[in-house]
């Protein structure tokens, strides 16, 4: 058996490094081969850094505010002046916070919007516009399963994602003759330090009504966008993966 790392010289741009799903996605990409540009904005990825140096591939870390004008021509001249041009974009950064539609501005809901589908669409496009080797190029955005099951609370959130899903499928239209593929990940509940002491009574009900009995962890939704990033997804475009257990097969939790 070939010990050839798949991703072996792709450069690897992952938004929201710091997050524990984004974590995860840049070290599964390191383990096989691939250098990394790791975006951030509040929280440097301190951690994960640790754990890339002296990996076999190169790393840069860039931070980047993705709701400002302009921020998407500034982020790849600093990678590319770093690692050269970008193959694989996966747009992890997103915004997450509770507020139910009475209590909600119409600032608050542009600003989710503005993060979680805005900052997508500037980074995409101009991606897409760099891209080295078309036919090996590809998107995989992070988007949830409320894009299609909103929570209470979580409606401007919901919104977003639902939003998002749509603008990977219309990217995959439209970019498809160039060879680029956009595919996107929805995962359901994921694990986090701290989250059953936080809401032990969501989790417990996530638990009873999850076909696979527990919640997700950021190595599973890794584990996803690696496949939808690799030749294995060759003919692969325009798709939404829900990662969630089962959950979205069941009437609800």
């Amino acid at each position: 058996m070939s010990d050839t790392k798949q991703f072996s010289g792709k450069n690897v741009l992952v938004t929201g490094a710091s997050g524990g799903i984004g974590h995860a996605i840049a070290r599964a990409f390191s383990n096989q081969g691939a250098n990394l540009a790791l975006q951030y904005y509040t929280n440097r990825p301190k951690a994960l850094e640790g754990e890339l140096n002296g990996s076999a591939g190169k790393f840069v870390t860039v931070k980047a505010d993705l709701t400002e004008d302009g921020f998407e021509a500034a982020l790849l001249k600093e990678i590319t002046a770093e690692l050269g041009a970008v193959d694989i974009l996966i747009n992890c950064a997103a915004s997450q916070d509770v507020s139910d539609f009475e209590n909600m501005s119409a600032s608050d809901f542009n600003a989710m919007m503005q993060m979680n589908v805005g900052g997508v669409f500037a980074l995409s496009k101009i991606f897409a516009a760099q891209i080295p080797a078309p036919n090996e190029a590809a998107i995989v955005n992070i988007s949830s399963i409320e894009g299609s099951r909103p929570a209470r609370g979580h409606g401007h959130y919901a919104s977003s994602k639902a939003a998002l899903e749509m603008l990977t499928k219309a990217m995959a239209l439209e970019y498809g003759s160039s060879g680029l593929r956009v595919n996107a990940v929805a995962p359901g509940l994921i694990s986090r330090p701290g989250i059953e002491q936080d809401w032990p009574d969501g989790v417990s009900r996530w638990k009873a009504q999850c076909p696979l009995e527990r919640l997700g962890t950021p190595q599973d939704v890794a584990d996803a966008v690696l496949f939808l990033a690799s030749p294995q997804a060759r003919w692969i475009s325009g798709s939404v993966l829900t990662v969630d257990g089962g959950m979205s097969a069941g009437p609800g939790w």
